[in-house]
């Protein structure tokens, strides 16, 4: 069968966009099936073992993408070496939504307390809210694609939005994590179906008599911390996805790059929320990158392409920018970890 007779899509064949799907479904098959098919809480050693796996197959698909890929031409500033653009691109976007996942990590540990998960079933549900989160992402970035590429002037909304957003996130550095309210969460559920607090397996739902004694479906605190979760990823996408578009507009760029960030932070969870404090300097390097990359869409577009004023910035320059400030920040947390409080006998 000639596979180009399924045609294409966002300018790309569409069994290129199958086997991508394809490897993300194998993949989370071995994880839950294979890896961790019994509940249990998952050691530092497997999280970082875990996330290591994901990180080489980023790689790997980072050399796909530098020797086979056929990037379309409309979607880049200069005809010449295509592969090498997306390449950058595609390390630059994999880099930027991991440094912007570690805020939902901590964010989701959060909503693990609120609710009380138990560690061993964690990693079901964050299992379940990456199947969420491959859906929830594709619809934005599919939504966003057709936007940019059709009306080139909403990147300067995007802009905007990274901006505030870099903004934002400067001034409330000091102030802790905010998960999103669930309360409004539970209300819902239980427009539609009974709620249970008690965790008994690791059941999304259960089966228990109601006040009549009929066995009715009831939702767990598992099924209600995926849905705050889902959420979570929703809002934090805001931010992602106008930060993606400012660095490529080829939208297979953009997904595969999200997709891959999005598996390798969420196994690396287990590590870095029992670590949150310990990156105290981590959103100042954050909002300085969503303040960059918002900056360099004016830069680019207005002053460069609209203007002729300055000279266009090439995709290499907002990698290293991102490894510079995410990693500096990363390395002055580090160097200036907070002193753990020694607590005397006696003293209360």
């Amino acid at each position: 069968m000639n596979l180009d007779m399924l045609g294409e899509f966002a300018g790309q064949p569409v069994w290129l966009w199958i086997a991508f799907f394809a490897f993300v479904a194998i993949v989370l098959w071995v994880d839950l099936a294979l890896i961790n098919n019994k509940d249990g809480r998952i050691s530092a050693k497997k999280s970082a073992l875990m996330w290591g796996s994901f990180a080489l197959c980023a790689m790997v698909f980072a050399g796909y993408v530098y020797f086979l890929y056929e990037p379309d031409p409309s979607f880049y500033n200069s005809p010449e070496n295509l592969n090498a653009q997306a390449t950058v691109q595609y390390l630059t976007g994999y880099l930027l939504e991991t440094a912007l996942a570690f805020d939902n990590i901590f964010v989701i540990s959060m909503v693990f307390a609120f609710f009380a998960i138990p560690p061993a079933y964690q990693h079901r549900v964050l299992f379940w809210g990456i199947i969420g989160a491959v859906v929830f992402r594709a619809i934005f970035i599919g939504a966003g694609s057709a936007i940019v590429n059709q009306l080139t002037w909403v990147l300067y909304i995007f802009a905007a939005i990274l901006i505030f957003s870099g903004v934002k996130m400067l001034l409330s550095a000091s102030k802790p994590h905010e998960a999103p309210n669930p309360a409004w969460i539970i209300r819902l559920f239980e427009r539609f179906m009974p709620v249970t607090k008690e965790i008994t397996n690791h059941n999304f739902v259960v089966r228990l008599p109601d006040a009549s004694g009929r066995m009715v479906l009831y939702a767990t605190p598992l099924l209600l911390a995926l849905a705050t979760v889902e959420v979570a990823d929703i809002i934090f996408a805001i931010d992602s996805v106008p930060a993606i578009f400012a660095v490529t507009r080829d939208p297979f760029i953009v997904y595969t790059s999200n997709i891959f960030a999005i598996l390798g932070l969420r196994s690396l969870y287990f590590m870095l929320a029992a670590a949150a404090d310990m990156f105290r300097y981590l959103k100042v390097g954050l909002s300085a990158v969503l303040v960059l990359i918002g900056g360099k869409i004016i830069w680019n577009f207005l002053l460069s392409k609209e203007l002729k004023l300055v000279p266009y910035l090439e995709p290499h320059w907002s990698l290293v920018a991102t490894l510079v400030l995410v990693g500096g920040s990363i390395l002055l947390s580090l160097m200036h970890k907070p002193k753990a409080r020694i607590e005397l006998p006696g003293n209360h």
